[in-house]
């Protein structure tokens, strides 16, 4: 068996009775219109030849499509060629069109694959192929499928855990905790973060760092409130930002997303 590269495909041709390596690959019959020319020995250039070829009523992208093959010379350079991978039905024509013996022998081969592409044999084996074909996809898919859900499921867990929380807790409690499941944030990144996303005050003063009123009505933060004995006698109050329950599932799914 002979094996021959055009195109992206691998065309395949059987010595005993195969005249032209043909594609069979596909849902079409198709083969090299450079292979064509060369058998039917035509002393026209290529590319005159199928400009000329085309002019029939064949359209691009239906009865044949241009690609491009490297190819190395005799003197070993390199080169790029243009060839058209053409349809069955379209080489029948150019081959009775030719009006030689060797256009009508290309005719009769050409005749005698299409009558083998459409027995119930090769109908069932093409049918089979393309059940298989589904059949991998399927299997890869839900492989991947599978692999996403694992991949997920730490995430899914820790986010289900934190919804149950009834318990406020620091901010850079909160970085821990999002730290070791995966984002890379710590305390100081994350109070930047809420400032300059506006869940907290930012402006200098006695409530820097303190939910903003957005922040108070999605219910993501509680203030907690400490009064300080002083030594002189005056007692103050220190308030402290903690994330909610809800604010913890809240900003663990804004950041897992």
């Amino acid at each position: 068996m002979e094996e021959k590269r055009y195109g992206t495909d691998i065309v395949r041709s059987q010595k005993v009775e195969n005249l032209l390596p043909v594609n069979t690959g596909g849902d079409n019959i198709t083969l090299s219109a450079r292979d064509l020319h060369e058998f039917l020995e035509v002393g026209t250039r290529f590319n005159d030849w199928f400009f000329r070829m085309k002019e029939y009523g064949f359209d691009e992208n239906i009865d044949y499509r241009a690609i491009t093959q490297k190819r190395v010379t005799a003197q070993g350079n390199k080169t790029t060629l243009t060839d058209y991978e053409i349809k069955l039905d379209m080489a029948k024509e150019i081959a009775m069109i030719q009006r030689s013996e060797k256009g009508k022998q290309a005719r009769k081969y050409f005749l005698r694959i299409e009558e083998s592409w459409n027995s119930p044999e090769m109908i069932m084996k093409r049918a089979l192929e393309i059940a298989n074909n589904q059949v991998e996809k399927l299997k890869i898919e839900n492989t991947e499928h599978i692999k996403k859900i694992e991949e997920q499921k730490p995430k899914v867990i820790f986010a289900d855990a934190v919804s149950t929380s009834h318990t406020s807790i620091l901010v850079g409690d909160l970085a821990k905790l999002m730290k070791q499941n995966g984002v890379d944030i710590g305390g100081k990144r994350l109070f930047k973060y809420l400032r300059e996303n506006g869940y907290l005050i930012k402006r200098k003063g006695t409530d820097y760092n303190m939910p903003t009123q957005k922040a108070m009505e999605l219910e993501l933060f509680e203030v907690k409130e400490t009064s300080i004995n002083h030594s002189d006698g005056h007692i103050s109050i220190s308030k402290t930002p903690k994330v909610t329950g809800k604010g913890q599932q809240y900003f663990i799914n804004k950041f897992l997303n």
